[in-house]
């Protein structure tokens, strides 16, 4: 796969090793949103309709592509648009897709478990190894399975 570059500038990834015209950093790569409310936009720009608001601090999002201050981001849902890249945080977070999720004191489930985390909180990623990340949450840290989070890539390593 390639990454492909539109007429507009803008760069779409279809790749894992694709950059960002702007920024050169990877695409796809996830950030959160910095702001507690964001527009997101049909395109690059204020004069672009506002598709969808989101509300939510910390909020996990994929950078899909760049354009001058502009990014396209996507939530886990695949809903997304253009937001102006002052309103987005290199802080990683994720977010717990199933409805309860145990936290374990290391990567391994036969280890003691620290804490239950609910579906649809939001945690801070810290590190991940192939299968496991670390998160923070609510003053818990613990160790969870990567397939229950979404904020990191399945191959994504974190030290």
């Amino acid at each position: 796969m390639v990454a492909m570059m539109l007429s507009s500038g803008v760069v779409r990834a279809e790749d894992d090793a694709a950059r960002g015209p702007v920024t050169n950093l990877p695409i796809p790569r996830y950030v959160s949103m910095k702001a507690s409310e964001a527009n997101i936009r049909r395109g690059p720009g204020l004069t672009h309709r506002i598709d969808w608001v989101f509300q939510h601090r910390g909020m996990p999002l994929r950078i899909t592509a760049e354009f001058s201050n502009w990014r396209r981001v996507e939530d886990q849902d695949g809903v997304g648009g253009w937001i102006h890249y002052s309103l987005l945080s290199g802080t990683r977070t994720v977010r717990v897709l199933e409805p309860l999720v145990t936290m374990y004191s290391s990567a391994s489930d036969s280890v003691r478990a620290n804490a239950q985390i609910e579906g649809g909180a939001i945690a801070r990623l810290m590190e991940c190894e192939p299968d496991w990340c670390r998160i923070s949450a609510d003053g818990y840290r613990g160790w969870v399975r990567k397939q229950v989070i979404w904020g990191v890539a399945a191959d994504e390593i974190r030290e």
